[in-house]
């Protein structure tokens, strides 16, 4: 096992801010770097005034939160961060830049440090092509805010070190979080099986079978999930959602089944970013309120069709082993809250039913976004289970 104690943490938004916390939390010294200084300053104030508050709540005692704050410093400098024993970066979501600072820091790390990208959808592979020693690079993708989520998606590009991948696993789980490793395709896993839920609630939206709310409604009262996609979209940003969508589908190739939304992209370019610019699908700051169309066949209808999407894609990640079938179902139910793993949710609602309703819609719309996994096809020949 690789000791780690000296953390260097790029990027002094939410996702750094929040690596730096967890890091810190677990006891490892942090330089947090940022080319902003007063995003630095910032982000550390914040840090500490957060851990008051956890003491004043009684989340945190006296020791922790001096510790915690202790051992957080700013990096006002690249060269601030020699020596560290892990670098994880968290800046804006592009290749090129990302590439780049690894490239810089490589350098000033320790001999056998692990070089780590927090990216959500890019090719770590790709990343890890801007270093000398590539081996040492991997993707340590975690989910904001990184304090409550305990997700983690451990990716090894194709040149990691084999024994890093376990080190990193071994790492994630003394800080608390819940490592799952998935291979290095776009999206991984979260972000990949994730896609059906905002993409064929838009395309519902876009056919006016169901207004934003009645969508929402639909998938919280007969699906379980604790937001609605237009909800999570607006929480998480319209245009963080659209750019992940835009690069996985551009990554996979353009294939139909990770197409964006025009409505996506309009938003966008709006400015309706949601919750951080005070509108996006919904109004927020004003009494706004939209009734949704409770009819519970229509809503069984938007239902049917969204999880049908959504194992379809669960599935199909199982069939090209982006990872196994415990941590595909556990990435979905710890990453994003689902009220239950995809495939368990395959074998409740049955395989042969989800089929049909897919089998359906691609002989309605004549789209290949509806196009079933081969897997699930030969699942259900054979009538099949995920699980026993």
């Amino acid at each position: 096992m690789i000791s780690v104690q000296k953390v260097g943490v790029a990027g002094a938004g939410s996702m750094g801010t929040g690596i730096a916390q967890v890091a810190a939390t677990a006891g490892c010294d942090v330089l947090l770097f940022d080319t902003n200084k007063e995003a630095i300053d910032k982000s550390i104030n914040g840090i500490n005034d957060l851990c008051e508050k956890l003491f004043a709540k009684g989340k945190l005692s006296r020791e922790q939160v001096d510790g915690i704050k202790a051992r957080i410093q700013p990096a006002y400098t690249i060269e601030a961060l020699q020596g560290c024993d892990l670098f994880i970066e968290a800046i804006i979501e592009n290749l090129e830049i990302k590439a780049s600072l690894l490239k810089n820091v490589e350098p000033l790390l320790a001999e056998n440090a692990i070089i780590a990208t927090n990216t959500s959808s890019l090719s770590v592979t790709a990343i890890a092509a801007a270093c000398k020693n590539q081996d040492r690079v991997i993707g340590l993708h975690f989910f904001n805010p990184a304090t409550l989520m305990p997700l983690v998606e451990v990716i090894p590009a194709i040149q990691t070190h084999e024994k890093l991948v376990g080190d990193c696993v071994k790492l994630m789980t003394q800080w608390e979080k819940i490592p799952v490793v998935a291979k290095d395709t776009p999206g991984f896993i979260v972000n990949r099986l994730a896609r059906p839920f905002y993409g064929e609630s838009l395309r519902i939206l876009e056919e006016g079978i169901a207004d934003v709310v009645t969508i929402d409604w639909a998938l919280k009262t007969i699906g379980g999930f604790k937001m609605g996609p237009f909800e999570l979209m607006d929480l998480i940003g319209n245009d963080i959602n659209y750019t992940v969508t835009e690069t996985v589908w551009t990554q996979m190739y353009f294939d139909a089944r990770y197409r964006p939304s025009l409505i996506q992209k309009k938003m966008k370019e709006a400015g309706r970013l949601g919750r951080k610019s005070g509108r996006g699908y919904y109004e927020y700051g004003e009494n706004v309120v939209a009734a949704p169309q409770e009819n519970l066949i229509l809503g069984e209808y938007i239902f049917t069709r969204v999880i049908s999407m959504l194992i379809n894609e669960a599935v199909d990640a199982l069939y090209l082993k982006i990872a196994s079938r415990d941590e595909l179902d556990l990435a979905m139910t710890k990453g994003v809250n689902y009220p239950k793993g995809l495939l368990k949710w395959a074998d409740e609602i049955g395989i042969n039913i989800i089929l049909s309703a897919l089998d359906g819609l691609h002989k309605e719309y004549g789209d290949d976004r509806y196009r079933a996994s081969i897997f699930m096809r030969k699942m259900a020949i054979d009538n099949l289970k995920f699980y026993s």
